[in-house]
């Protein structure tokens, strides 16, 4: 496998990627990779690039915009759509390398970018297989029963500092993980990865633009699910994030589809623990060798 740093503009804006590649010559079925919420390519996304490339897929991580080393105002910024479009047009930088079989492209997405890329899936005709790896499929309906009052106090102040942002230029934000106060993910495990040496790589912001949340609450993955016709397969664990979500949207899904239940500790060791990342992309190059009849020809079955 080999690397190559590659940068590409949305809109005006650039967006920095690590492409990884397979030693021998192609055309290889491609994937764009879309990690965590507020991560960045040097984390999970990258991991899962670097196992996908080495069995025989080009593969693309980003740091999309807002985030590490991509261009974009404000910093630190969660948008669903944003990422969305930035993942469309990292689908046209593949399909035009001559290492890329445009006819085999797939989106793959961890955690929070699974649910992203799932809109991906459902409309851009060129995708030709989907994956999962403990997705979280944001429900908005269901976070709106979550959080009760909670959350249309947060889309006001969402709305609040977004004015603030178009008026002065100036982006209120929160901890992305943190022990205590207000935190974007409230979650021990989350700190324990994004708040420590384990997941804090350089260029990580432990930041949370609250403007975001205008995007990311109404945001609603389980929408895209019966748009979405080509094979599909979810890998999730019991004890990850938000299993009755993932069965929810393997029911919805409007094509041939796969739940795979498999072990883990929890989430988190999906974004950087080979015992749970080699056997999954194991599972990925398995399934998508049915995007086309060729497709078998050079991707490795390493089950």
């Amino acid at each position: 496998m080999r690397t190559e740093r590659v940068v590409f503009d949305v809109g005006s804006d650039s967006v920095v990627g690590l492409l990884c590649l397979p030693d021998r010559s192609g055309p290889h079925p491609a994937v764009v990779i879309d990690g965590p919420m507020t991560s960045i390519k040097e984390q999970a996304s990258g991991n899962y690039a670097r196992a996908l490339a080495a069995r025989g897929f080009v593969a693309l991580a980003l740091d999309h915009r807002y985030f590490g080393e991509s261009g974009g105002q404000p910093r630190q910024y969660e948008s669903p759509p944003k990422k969305i479009e930035d993942m469309h047009r990292a689908l046209d930088v593949l399909a035009m390398r001559p290492e890329v079989d445009a006819a085999r492209l797939a989106v793959v997405g961890v955690c929070a970018g699974a649910g992203y890329a799932a809109s991906v899936a459902a409309r851009d005709a060129r995708v030709k297989a989907f994956g999962a790896v403990a997705g979280f499929f944001h429900d908005a309906a269901q976070q709106r029963a979550w959080m009760g009052e909670g959350y249309d106090r947060a889309l006001d102040e969402a709305e609040t500092a977004r004015r603030r942002f178009e008026a002065t230029g100036e982006s209120i934000t929160i901890p992305a993980v943190g022990r205590e106060g207000p935190v974007a993910m409230p979650l021990a495990e989350a700190f324990e990865y994004y708040g420590t040496p384990r997941g804090a790589v350089p260029g990580y912001v432990n930041a949370f633009a609250v403007m975001s949340r205008a995007d990311t609450l109404p945001y609603d993955a389980m929408s895209a699910a019966p748009q979405i016709r080509v094979p599909t397969l979810l890998v999730h664990s019991k004890r990850a994030l938000a299993p009755a979500l993932a069965e929810k949207f393997a029911a919805a899904l409007g094509g041939p589809a796969k739940l795979e239940w498999v072990e883990s500790q929890g989430q988190i060791d999906f974004y950087d623990d080979p015992a749970r990342i080699e056997p999954a992309c194991d599972r990925l190059a398995a399934y998508f060798a049915a995007m086309s009849p060729r497709a078998s020809d050079d991707v490795s079955d390493c089950r």
